[in-house]
């Protein structure tokens, strides 16, 4: 009887768990199985690793061949566990020591001719590693680039797994091609300029009051809705709204890179403190937004807009459906996706903006007399937006149509770098004072300390709005929560009669 033994890590979403891969070699008649709850990618790993194994002039054995997943309890997906596999049989078998991988994590997918191919979610199972304690990893040439994130670490990268069976101190025979080397450095290389980051707010031609509502909403965290005509500049103001936001710590850098680690995207990003962008269509699905799929359910773009934004244009365009899911997100920051074979939970903590036109055809702005639609249309296609998803937007603006334009218009004041400048300043107000709470943002603050906090002439006002119906009691924290991130860009230390309304001014929409 032999047995040999390898670590990988399986991802559960972003949770990642030791898996323990045991090599039984046992007489019988020739047969290659693997157990413990592997899904249909894995259970193809056999052919994957019987034929990369023979490729490195390794006898693959003529009997019974078992390889158990440990825990058994929890599933094991994709194709991450070939390299772990293929090499508990080979340490089984005897062509490499048995106590050469221990305490060594292996990683990577593997081709038939034994080359060793890239993986998705690389970072959350570095990071996870590091924390178990374990010091040596294996991992894919190709992975090398992203590997250098997490220090601590002793990483091995191979191209083949001949290079591995050599590294464990075995001999192997095999090739790697030239083409194999091109095709890992370029996919290495690959670093495009991160989305949103070409923009600045000066670009954009008048809409002051909506640059500085974007701004009390970058400052605060506020989620904010704009509504107006046709090419008045939403996108546009949207699109260049990361520009302004705060930057991204280094704790939340790695919380956005691990995300887009696991959807395979950080090459084309790599680490950067500026906040993600999602801008789905408007025809997006449900499970295209938040998440989903058979099995294990992959994120949607609400956790790939964590820690940055979700833009949503043509809001009222999005299927009822699909716009009531984000309503749970909103208020925890996670969304919990369940499924047949147990519940992933994904992180979702952004920032909110919708666009919206005024009415189907667009032009029902101002006194509406060049808008063509019936007054059912308009209160239908506005309707679309109900109540519940309304209500947790912080700040609902209009975006007025440019009426002329000045060629000779200042951007000194309402350039990117400059309302970012004063972001930063109102943020760090927020986090020293919310340094005992551990909120970061105002938009954090709970209802209970907003009211005791908040002055009682500030908070008149605040009942004078709830007895005309102007807000309700979530809108009335919503708009305290407004104030005070105004006091903070104003440098007060807390909210007094004009912030206050300024703050419902916001909060509550013109029509």
């Amino acid at each position: 009887m032999a047995i040999g033994s390898s670590l990988s890590v399986g991802l559960i979403g972003l949770k990642a768990f030791i898996v323990q891969m045991q090599a039984f070699i046992s007489p019988g008649l020739p047969y290659f199985s693997i157990i413990g709850l592997p899904d249909t990618s894995l259970s193809e790993a056999r052919e994957r690793v019987k034929s990369a194994c023979q490729s490195t002039g390794f006898s693959w054995p003529q009997t019974r061949v078992t390889v158990n997943l440990s825990p058994a309890s929890l599933p094991k997906r994709g194709s991450t566990h070939d390299l772990a596999i293929a090499a508990s049989v080979l340490s089984a078998s005897g062509a490499i020591p048995h106590d050469c991988l221990a305490n060594t994590v292996l990683l990577g997918e593997l081709n038939l001719d034994g080359t060793v191919l890239p993986i998705n979610g690389l970072l959350p199972i570095l990071l996870h590693i590091r924390g178990q304690g374990v010091r040596r990893v294996v991992i894919p040439q190709a992975n090398r680039s992203e590997s250098e994130l997490v220090p601590g670490l002793e990483t091995l990268c191979i191209r083949h797994v001949g290079e591995l069976i050599e590294l464990m101190g075995g001999q192997a025979s095999y090739h790697v091609t030239d083409e194999t080397v091109l095709g890992r450095q370029g996919m290495e290389g690959t670093n495009v300029e991160p989305e949103g980051s070409t923009g600045d707010m000066g670009e954009v031609l008048g809409q002051t009051h909506t640059k500085w509502a974007l701004q009390v909403a970058a400052a605060g965290g506020h989620h904010l809705l704009m509504t107006g005509p046709p090419g008045s500049g939403k996108t546009m103001l949207a699109s260049r709204m990361p520009g302004i936001m705060c930057p991204l710590n280094e704790k939340e850098q790695l919380e956005v890179a691990s995300i887009r680690s696991l959807c395979g995207t950080l090459p084309s990003f790599g680490i950067s403190d500026l906040p993600p962008f999602e801008a789905p269509h408007h025809t997006a699905s449900t499970a295209a937004l938040v998440g989903g799929g058979s099995g294990v359910a992959r994120p949607g773009a609400i956790t790939r807009a964590h820690r940055g934004l979700l833009f949503m244009d043509e809001a009222p365009e999005f299927a009822s459906k699909v716009l009531q899911t984000l309503r749970e997100p909103l208020e925890s920051g996670y969304v919990a996706l369940s499924r047949a074979k147990g519940t992933t939970y994904y992180p979702a903590r952004f920032q909110l903006v919708m666009a919206a036109n005024p009415c189907p055809c667009g032009m029902g702005y101002g006194n509406a007399e060049r808008c063509s639609c019936k007054e059912k249309d308009r209160v239908k296609y506005f309707s679309r937006l109900s109540g519940p998803i309304l209500d947790r937007i912080d700040i609902q603006v209009e975006v007025p149509p440019v009426s002329h334009i000045n060629p000779n218009q200042s951007s000194a004041t309402d350039n990117s770098s400059t309302m970012r400048q004063e972001v930063v300043e109102a943020r760090k107000a927020a986090m020293e004072r919310f340094t005992e709470q551990g909120w970061s943002c105002n938009a954090q603050a709970s209802g209970s300390w907003l009211r005791s906090m908040t002055s009682d002439k500030a908070v008149r006002l605040i009942n004078d709005a709830l007895e005309s119906g102007r807000l309700s009691l979530r809108g009335a924290d919503r708009a305290m929560r407004l104030s005070w991130t105004l006091a903070d860009m104003a440098g007060r230390s807390s909210p007094g009669r004009d912030e206050m309304l300024q703050g419902i001014m916001l909060r509550t929409r013109t029509t």
